[in-house]
């Protein structure tokens, strides 16, 4: 299965090294650390005798604290000790080296590409294959400032399950069939490009191979796709036509006297060939749709009516 292009579950083995080397090692460390322990018990057994000895013989004679450990041999007991220790860390080295002989997948994962061929001498820091995770994908996505604002995005106190993180809709066109995966923008990069003044945001989808529910099309690594990011609700906007704004953003509305009359609107952003409006009409106010040259405050104009109107009237 070590072949690009494989899928692999987690702890599933990738290669395995030839371990003989690292056996022997183990064996080297075992015997060690026997050796040692067996140092420490023979120097414990002695300091037992030395104590019966310093009890019968030795309290009548005034001696140094120094002179008494010595008498005891607690700096043999000590050392011995000490290389037990040491013994035991050598041990506990080579078994980890030995396990490191077999190279598992960390996670569920794809094979990119295969480093090494079988027979192959390799040394430690040996790249052996390129692998990448299947859970999750992640499509970074440049956010221009001028429509930050216009989004909530996530900030580093949001959880990854927050239902408040921002929904993007990825599509992509593949043999004329349209395709579309659903992910969440879960987290920003923080800073804006210094030359083009985007922020880069994530977004993530989940299981973009499939692997644990069946889907239509898979997300393979390296796909081009479009992104279309929820925004922010915004109420009581208008929208317009974009031609009949003037300059300073003034279009003309009809007052209830069929007059025109000049009104300055406040914008909350334009798309395409249209304007939202966030201030400067009234309900049911009418909005001149036509553009009119030469036209001033306090012309008297006509409405035209609709058609559904028309074709009401003539019935």
């Amino acid at each position: 299965h070590f072949n690009a292009g494989g899928f692999f579950k987690r702890g599933d083995m990738l290669l395995r090294i030839d371990d003989r080397y690292y056996q022997t090692q183990v064996k080297r460390a075992e015997a060690a650390l026997a050796s040692a322990k067996s140092r420490l018990a023979s120097e414990r057994g002695q300091s037992e005798v030395a104590y019966r000895d310093w009890q019968t013989y030795g309290r009548a004679v005034d001696r140094t604290a120094t002179a008494e450990a010595l008498a005891l041999r607690k700096p043999q007991i000590e050392e011995a000790e000490a290389q037990v220790e040491s013994a035991q860390a050598e041990w506990e080295y080579t078994l980890y080296q030995l396990e490191q002989t077999v190279i598992r997948a960390p996670y569920d994962s794809l094979l990119r590409d295969t480093l090494v061929s079988l027979g192959q001498y390799v040394s430690v820091g040996t790249s052996v294959a390129a692998i990448f995770a299947v859970d999750t994908a992640e499509v970074r996505l440049p956010l221009p400032e001028n429509k930050v604002d216009y989004l909530h995005l996530p900030s580093y106190a949001t959880a990854d399950n927050d239902p408040v993180l921002p929904i993007v809709s990825l599509t992509t066109d593949s043999g004329g069939k349209p395709h579309q995966w659903t992910a969440r923008l879960v987290r920003t990069e923080g800073v804006l490009d210094e030359r083009s003044r985007v922020l880069f945001g994530v977004a993530e989808v989940q299981d973009p191979y499939g692997i644990d529910h069946a889907q239509e099309a898979v997300l393979r690594m390296g796909t081009f796709v479009d992104a279309e990011i929820q925004g922010r609700v915004v109420d009581d906007v208008v929208v317009l036509p974009r031609s009949i704004l003037r300059a300073g953003h003034f279009v003309w509305v009809i007052d209830s006297e069929q007059r025109l009359q000049n009104r300055q609107l406040e914008l909350l952003r334009t798309e395409g060939d249209t304007v939202l409006v966030t201030a400067g009409l009234v309900e049911g106010e009418k909005v001149c749709l036509c553009t009119m040259s030469g036209a001033i405050p306090g012309t008297l104009v006509r409405v035209a009516e609709d058609r559904e109107q028309r074709t009401e009237n003539r019935r």
